[in-house]
Parts: C-alpha cells; structure tokens; sequence
C-alpha cells in the first residue's frame, strides 16, 4: 500500500515532466498524509494536460454522506475495475500523481520499521491514481483520489507484499487516455515496476507523526539486527494495510 509520500521537486520540475504550461507555485512536502490536499494530473474537457488539486482519500459520487464513508487510499489494480467504488473512476478518471518517493512501514510483531523509497537517480515518479467528484444537494462538491497499487517487485516484497502502480513518462497519454483506452487496454502498465528502480532507505520514527515535515525525517538510520528485536527484511511478509485513521 501507499499511506505516505513526498514531493521535494518545484512546480518546473513537475510542468516539464508532463508538459504542463501552467502551475502555481508549491512547496516541497515531506510527509503528504490521507485527507491533505494532493497534486494530481489529468486531462480538462480539451483533453488538455492540466494540474487539479484534490482530497487524499477518494469518495465515489454514489455516497450518501461523506462523513460516514471510510477514505479509500489506495485502489487494488487487480480488482479496481469489478469494485463499486473504484469502477467509474477506472473507466472515466484515471490520474497521475507526481511524487518524489513514498514511506512504507516493515512489521513484525508490535514493532515496526519506516524505509523512505524512492527512485535511485533521483527525480519524480508518477503514480497511477484515480479520482472522483462527490457533489452534494446544494451543490457543492469535493474532489477527491486515491493511489492503485501493484504487487510489489522482488526488491521491495521484504518490505511490504505491495507498491504503488508507476507509469512511465512514455506511457502518460495512454493513461489518461479514457475516451479510447478502456481499463482491459492499460493492464500492463499496472505491473510491478523495475526491480532496479527503487531504493528502500530505513528511516527514523518522526515520520511516523504527521506534523513532522521536513528534511530530517528521510535521514538513514541503522537498523537493529541482534537479539529477539526486529530485523532487517529478509523474506517476503505478508501484512495488513495500516489503518491511518
């Protein structure tokens, strides 16, 4: 799953990667957490490439009451087609969600430890993600998205059974393509990526807290490997999805 995840790069970064003309200014963010607004990209009426900033934690248009629903973070790619939840947006608002790298938690026991993932040479990624619009009697309306997920690759499978879908730079058009490109046509850009990609770098627990934000939360840290405690990943684990909220 993906619960965490940064974006360092500046608004030129991201517009010259998607080939955006106009973007308003935006921090780095270290620690972008469930229901903070995200930066997503997708297509207007023009199927023009724009930037929308939406609520992390999608809630699909068929929901009675919002505050009632529990978020979605992530989307299994897997099965997003056959679920009520996700299926509309699977077919009408496929994303992409820039991003420098993402946190994930290794398990055991009561213990856990956060690695800092992201691309070994550096740069942004872009995550397969999808979005849906809630409006509400009086007419107003919450933009909202989540993050597919894939299994993971070999190198991360230690870690966490699953990551985030990454579609390549070549492949952004298809993508976003929803008028031509049903989901049964982009399967395969929704398989666990490189194996050589990605880097998982331990990290200390002041990622844990949502308020810490800055560089500092990404330092490495050494990881105990003596005694009872946990250790470095080794074998695949098999773990629950965090529950944030």
């Amino acid at each position: 799953m993906c619960g965490r995840y940064a974006l360092l790069e500046d608004e030129k970064a991201v517009a010259d990667l998607f080939g955006i003309e106009n973007i308003e200014q935006f921090p780095p963010r270290y620690n972008i957490a469930p229901t903070q607004p995200i930066l997503m990209i997708g297509t207007d009426g023009a199927s023009q490439i724009a930037p929308i900033l939406v609520r992390w934690g999608l809630v699909p248009s068929w929901v009675k009451e919002p505050g009632e629903f529990s978020l979605l973070l992530n989307a299994r790619s897997e099965t997003a087609i056959e679920k009520p939840s996700f299926r509309n947006a699977m077919r009408h608002h496929r994303m992409l969600i820039p991003a420098s790298g993402y946190y994930e938690w290794y398990r055991k026991g009561e213990e856990k430890q956060a690695y800092w993932v992201r691309p070994r040479d550096g740069g942004i990624m872009a995550f397969g993600g999808l979005m849906e619009s809630w409006a509400s009697p009086d007419g107003s309306e919450i933009d909202s998205g989540c993050i597919l997920t894939t299994s993971a690759n070999k190198s991360l499978s230690s870690i966490h059974h699953r990551m985030p879908v990454i579609i390549r730079s070549q492949d952004f058009e298809r993508w976003l393509d929803c008028k031509t490109q049903e989901p049964r046509d982009i399967k395969d850009l929704m398989l666990p990526f490189d194996e050589d990609y990605l880097e998982a770098i331990p990290v200390g627990k002041a990622v844990n807290k949502v308020s810490n934000s800055d560089p500092e939360i990404q330092t490495r840290v050494e990881i105990e490997t003596t005694g009872e405690g946990l250790k470095k990943p080794g074998n695949p684990v098999e773990t629950d999805q965090m529950n944030l909220f």
